[in-house]
């Protein structure tokens, strides 16, 4: 879907602008939504907007993600953004914050407890989560970020190379059952997916946004996979250090630690339990907040629209040989 864009900030070096103009052709030729775009590669579509009007320059990580997504010419926009990022950290003055390491701030995580029941409790320490590492170097390690994310991105939901290894579950709530057909088999269920990546599991395919909250402009998520009865946090327009923590009344949590760009998820909860109830508290510089409490997930999931199934990519036109 085509749309008049906004004209870019007259500040943009040249390979930035040239980059989030190269990006707006990519979007138009595949006819995608924002929001589609943000599901796609499991980013913000509020993220996408700031990336594609020249507010914040493109992550290496959601580049990646968009390469292994559509059909693009991903040596041109792996070029750009090396000479984009140059240009911008040729303009940047270091910080004595730049070198500091964000994980070291945090304090470690007490054992896993039940969160209060009153939507302003406190929230539970943030623990960096171990599946997730802080990004490589600009330069020459871009192309080593953007393989390496690549390939994770190939063997997801979307990748295109994926095949289901794991008979479809057998549903326990009407939510499942309606999703049962959506989209590949996820590959995990209730506390078999505790502790795992949604999107590797193949969770992020039917899941709903419970409930929301913010601190400040930060958007805190709960995530809910009827089909996986798992659960998980989410985190927007954030910064380096910012965290959302999701905890349930039966002991589990997990968090969602931003080390790099504004965007991040946490792997996931046991919510397979009757009883379950769910919490995100987010822990941000600017001060701390959590979401109310979601009680019995998979009747507030069923309640809400089922998500669209992914988009097809389209496949590469063959080039006919020529006749001698």
């Amino acid at each position: 879907m085509s749309q008049s864009w906004k004209p870019l900030p007259d500040d943009l070096s040249e390979p930035a602008r040239r980059l989030a103009e190269e990006l707006r052709a990519v979007k138009d030729a595949h006819r995608i939504s924002l929001a589609e775009l943000g599901k796609r590669t499991y980013l913000s579509k509020a993220s996408w907007e700031r990336w594609l009007n020249g507010k914040r320059l493109i992550t290496p990580q959601a580049l990646a993600g968009l390469i292994a997504t559509v059909e693009c010419d991903a040596d041109l926009l792996t070029s750009l953004l090396r000479k984009a990022e140059a240009a911008r950290d040729a303009d940047e003055v270091p910080s004595s914050e730049a070198a500091h390491d964000t994980d070291e701030a945090l304090s470690p995580a007490p054992a896993p407890a039940a969160p209060a029941e009153a939507p302003d409790a406190a929230p539970a320490s943030p623990r960096p989560a171990p599946w997730r590492r802080p990004a490589a170097g600009v330069g020459a390690a871009v192309a080593a970020v953007l393989i390496l994310f690549a390939a994770l991105y190939l063997r997801g939901p979307h990748g295109g190379n994926g095949t289901a290894s794991a008979a479809t579950l057998p549903p326990k709530t009407a939510a499942a059952t309606a999703a049962a057909t959506a989209g590949p088999a996820p590959l995990c269920e209730g506390v078999g997916c505790a502790g795992k990546d949604p999107q590797d599991m193949r969770c992020d395919v039917d899941q709903r946004t419970l409930l929301t909250g913010n601190v400040g402009k930060v958007v805190l998520y709960v995530h809910y996979s009827p089909r996986c009865r798992a659960a998980w946090s989410g985190i927007t327009d954030g910064s380096p250090g910012d965290s959302a923590t999701i905890t349930t009344n039966h002991g589990w949590q997990e968090t969602a630690l931003i080390h790099w760009g504004y965007d991040n998820y946490s792997v996931m909860v046991d919510a397979s339990p009757g009883d379950t109830t769910l919490q995100v508290c987010g822990h941000q510089k600017d001060g701390d907040n959590c979401t109310g409490v979601v009680t019995d997930p998979a009747a507030r999931a069923s309640a809400l629209p089922s998500p669209p199934p992914p988009a097809a990519v389209p496949a590469p036109t063959p080039t006919p040989t020529p006749t001698p």
